[in-house]
């Protein structure tokens, strides 16, 4: 039997820890008849004195143990950690336990925000990782050590996996249970519960770009509000790198430098973010929105969307349009 430890941060998302524990639970409905009387247990654990996690929606959870009851050094299966809290003390009180727990552990696990736990207490360190979308940059500006991965939206590093924002830790959940059970028991469970066993691209499908706008005000941001507006001008680096009367080597390396990305990444992301704009609220043909954006043709706009969000136009539009729209 395999043992989660699912920790749940005060103000936390709660559908994470009940989300998985249902998965978890799921598992053991649908074991084979073979297998012992129970595949998982799972432990629910608040980092409050008392046995109460408060959730995000003011909704709270009674906890099987509050944290401070646990020895981190017990030998254990797997320690999960659900979404960042609110409560500095806390976080701070649980970084250091994990610290001490997870040398014990046959795995260390987070989901959303719980991945800037895990690398506070120096789990993540050399190690590939995921986290929410809206969140990846500051895990990787305040732990350098981190090998960041933006499109997954799970990631299995030796015996540490992390996952993006809420849901996604479901995934995961499936993939460990595939990796203890083998593939027709995670298959099972996720026809039970209508879920995806390996859901269709990754957390790029959700994300918003532009993130990366200039943190000095001058001409490389208002260069960059120009391209927002001029999305089917020739953006090459050399016409951006003249309207700021710059050489294209010494633009590239200002725009990198302000930016954190590219002059041509930037330019295909703002094309890219335009045309799921208009996919999600408009019911332009594809071939007009390629035009509109800056693509040229639906060619140009397919392939840029498999290469940057794996999937198709076509996809992304069934599964984000407006209800209004469908």
């Amino acid at each position: 039997m395999h043992t989660f430890v699912i920790i749940v941060p005060t103000g936390g998302i709660l559908l994470e820890a009940v989300g998985i524990a249902d998965i978890l639970e799921q598992a053991n409905q649908l074991k084979p008849e073979e297998s012992p009387a129970l595949l998982y247990q799972s432990v629910i654990v608040t980092t409050q004195p008392h046995r109460l996690a408060h959730g995000r929606a003011k909704v709270s959870l009674v906890a099987d143990y509050s944290l401070c009851e646990l020895e981190p050094e017990q030998p254990r299966d797997t320690i999960l950690v659900t979404g960042r809290g609110l409560n500095r003390a806390e976080d701070d009180n649980l970084v250091e336990w994990l610290q001490a727990a997870a040398p014990h552990a046959k795995r260390v696990v987070s989901v959303c925000g719980g991945a800037l736990l895990l690398a506070q207490a120096g789990i993540l360190d050399g190690r590939k990782a995921t986290t929410h979308w809206r969140l990846l940059d500051t895990l990787q500006s305040r732990f350098p050590k981190v090998i960041v991965k933006r499109g997954p939206i799970y990631i299995e590093d030796g015996p540490v996996w992390t996952s993006a924002g809420v849901t996604s830790g479901f995934d995961l959940v499936l993939a460990l249970v595939e990796a203890d059970y083998g593939f027709a028991l995670a298959r099972d469970v996720a026809q039970d519960l209508v879920m995806y066993l390996r859901r269709p691209g990754g957390q790029s499908q959700f994300s918003r770009h532009l993130a990366n706008q200039a943190l000095q005000p001058g001409p490389i941001r208002e260069l960059q509000s120009w391209i927002m507006e001029h999305l089917t001008a020739d953006l090459s680096v050399e016409n951006l790198a003249s309207r700021v009367a710059m050489s294209p080597r010494n633009f590239t390396r200002v725009f990198t430098r302000e930016t954190g990305t590219t002059p041509a990444r930037y330019v295909e992301e703002a094309r890219l973010d335009a045309a799921r704009q208009f996919l999600e609220q408009s019911t332009m043909a594809i071939e007009q929105i390629a035009i509109a954006t800056g693509f040229g043709n639906s060619l140009n706009l397919r392939r840029t969307f498999e290469r940057n969000i794996q999937i198709s136009p076509t996809e992304y539009r069934q599964r984000f349009c407006s209800r209004n729209l469908a």
